[in-house]
């Protein structure tokens, strides 16, 4: 007999108190915010689903693992265990550890590309875009035909528009200095990409001669996904179809705040032994010396085990289940939400379901504020405040308004997540009653993190 219940594969042995707020102190701490959700603090917030990147809870072997790290300056024994998780993984010839996925990026960035040129990717997150328009260069997104559509439903809609890409290699073919696939695709709702999808994109660039880069922030649950849904890997294991993934990549970068299990920690992983040379100096300048990377020996430890850890098959199925049961309850409340739910968030379609009130009126934004005020929820706009920021200073709306519910790793039981469904049931009976937000101050640049807001009457 197979039972239908997905539980936690885990046992609870460590608690952290939660506190219960009013509605008219949370009403009164975002005023104090800017009507910001960033810049809420933590114990001000019952159930937080604004990120679940380095939100998640470790295990014992990764507590075991950092109690016996070394901290040795340079060489240390927990950089070889974590060099070594990483290269069974991924394949890749230079490990180079790093504190988290921005600095990868930017030190990737920052070695080979150039003011003027283009960097092709399925959809890019926002400190991808940031810094790549740091260097002067042009992030051009490229996802799959169609899935601009919320509501389509297909098993890969996180896929790059590869047709797009052989149009971009023959237009720009001496401006492109890389090409990046994020898996899974976080800026559009988190969907996974398809084997074929990577290895056609991988074809083409080899053609070329361009470098092929993953933002493998999620491999793991886009592992998991290529296993249920694509023909032919039904019987492979979560690891062997990551390594396959990454066989076809000349490097990649990583949070390991996500798929790595850990509070902190990433890396930039490659091939090129010049540019491995060359991203190395960079790292010594800003993050620290290589076999430390910005990083504590017991983070490198607790990556080396959390990256196993991801791929865990019962974990896999538990995490995508949970998501895929708050979509099935949106589904079943009318609620719309970016089909089909992903791997590790549900992003709720705020310009669909507070169709009154305009774009410039930023409707996640205003969703995402009355998800705290009313609940204590805390959750993150994907939408034209994240992105509608240009880099000469314009504004340009974005094609979707989502509200993203990312659910931090082994963090919260189902009573949180029947919880979180609850509030949205309330939020959906008084949804007309619901006012646009306006920004009153921003920074030049990943305005969200930081920028002021007042809500319309």
């Amino acid at each position: 007999m197979e039972f239908k219940t997905i539980i936690e594969p885990f046992r609870i042995r460590q608690v952290q108190a939660v506190r219960s707020t009013t509605r008219e102190e949370r009403i009164a701490a975002l005023e104090n915010a800017g009507n910001n959700v960033f810049l809420l603090k933590a114990e001000d917030v019952l159930i937080d689903l604004l990120t679940d990147s380095g939100t998640g809870a470790m295990s014992n072997e990764q507590w075991a693992g950092m109690m016996r790290s070394d901290e040795s300056y340079a060489g240390a024994d927990s950089y070889y265990r974590f060099e070594k998780a990483v290269k069974d993984i991924t394949g890749f010839k230079h490990i180079i550890p790093t504190h988290q996925g921005r600095a990868a990026e930017r030190i990737l960035f920052g070695a080979a590309v150039q003011e003027g040129q283009v960097v092709p990717n399925n959809t890019h997150f926002d400190t991808t875009r940031a810094n790549i328009e740091a260097r002067l260069a042009t992030a051009v997104d490229i996802p799959t035909p169609g899935s601009h559509n919320t509501q389509s439903i297909a098993p890969f809609k996180g896929n790059m528009d590869v047709s797009e890409l052989k149009i971009i290699l023959d237009q720009w073919s001496d401006k492109v200095p890389m090409v990046l696939m994020t898996i899974t695709n976080n800026s559009n709702g988190g969907q996974p990409v398809s084997m074929e999808n990577i290895k056609e994109a991988s074809g083409l660039c080899a053609e070329r001669g361009v470098p092929f880069f993953i933002d493998a922030c999620r491999f793991a649950e886009n592992s998991w996904f290529i296993k249920i849904r694509e023909e032919g890997y039904e019987n492979k294991t979560p690891l062997e179809i990551a390594q396959e993934i990454f066989s076809y990549a000349d490097g990649a970068t990583m949070s390991a705040k996500k798929d790595g299990m850990a509070n902190m920690g990433g890396f930039l992983a490659l091939n090129d032994d010049t540019l491995a040379e060359k991203c190395r100096s960079m790292l010594i300048l800003t993050e620290g010396f290589p076999t430390y990377g910005g990083l504590a020996g017991y983070d490198l430890e607790s990556v080396a085990t959390g990256l196993y850890e991801a791929l865990r098959e019962d974990y896999l199925a538990y995490r995508v289940r949970t998501v895929a049961y708050v979509g099935d309850r949106m589904n079943e409340m009318g609620i719309p939400i970016l089909q089909p739910p992903g791997g590790h968030a549900i992003y709720l379609d705020a310009k669909a379901w507070l169709s009154h009130i305009p774009q410039e009126g930023y409707p996640g934004w205003a969703l995402a504020n009355t998800l705290y005020r009313e609940g204590g929820i805390r959750a993150s706009e994907i939408g034209s405040v994240m992105f509608g920021q240009q880099p000469d200073g314009t504004e340009k709306f974005s094609d979707k308004e989502l509200v993203r519910l990312a659910f931090p790793r082994r963090v919260y039981t189902q009573s949180h997540i029947d919880y979180v469904v609850e509030v949205l049931q309330y939020i959906n009976t008084i949804k007309e009653s619901i006012k646009g937000v306006r920004i009153k101050k921003q920074p030049s640049a990943l305005r969200h993190f930081t920028a002021e807001f007042e809500n319309l009457n």
